[in-house]
């Protein structure tokens, strides 16, 4: 396998810790020499938090620099546009059409950047967009945003199915598992 890199974006709260461990059980279970890092920012605040995944033959170093992410699972809005200069030209970017508003722009000292959807596709072709919350309301818990996300992503990667539904039970706690499994099939089948 070439090496995939991957970055989940998002913002503290959402779930991207969990996904990343959902996509790092995914490789292992693929044999593939992973490399998760998590840059954790103010996460407990709704801050910004960024998670990079490495998977391949051999890995070197779990960063991700500009212009080399296959693909950026973004869960939000804004985190799209904040990290979309590492996304290779070629790249996909999945992005929830969540928006949730950082301090400063709910303090009044700053405003929500507007158009964000319309910037990305001028500079990208593969955007892919999702209500990962609206997505997750229907399935029972909010909280599954993030596994609506990973079922999206999987579709687009060449790992099977049932390794990732295999990862999410080892992953996701046993009680949360019956609406994470549903979360997962409903972005997949987006």
């Amino acid at each position: 396998m070439e090496a995939l890199n991957i970055m989940i974006v998002g913002v503290g709260g959402q779930g991207t810790l969990l996904a990343s461990r959902v996509l790092g059980n995914v490789a292992l279970k693929k044999s593939y020499d992973v490399k998760v890092s998590e840059v954790h920012g103010m996460s407990q605040r709704g801050g910004s938090v960024v998670t990079y995944v490495k998977m391949g033959e051999k890995i070197h170093s779990p960063l991700v620099e500009k212009g080399e992410a296959d693909i950026i699972l973004a869960f939000e809005l804004l985190e799209a546009l904040r990290w979309i200069e590492y996304l290779k030209k070629d790249g996909k970017i999945l992005i929830n059409t969540q928006r949730i508003d950082p301090m400063p722009v709910i303090a009044g000292k700053a405003k929500y950047p507007e158009s964000i959807l319309e910037k990305i596709g001028v500079a990208f072709e593969n955007v892919i967009t999702i209500d990962a919350l609206g997505i997750a309301k229907e399935c029972g818990n909010i909280k599954a945003v993030n596994m609506v996300l990973i079922g999206l992503m999987a579709k687009y990667t060449n790992i099977e199915k049932d390794i990732w539904i295999e990862a999410m039970k080892e992953t996701v706690p046993a009680k949360f598992l019956d609406v994470n499994l549903k979360a997962f099939e409903e972005g997949y089948s987006s």
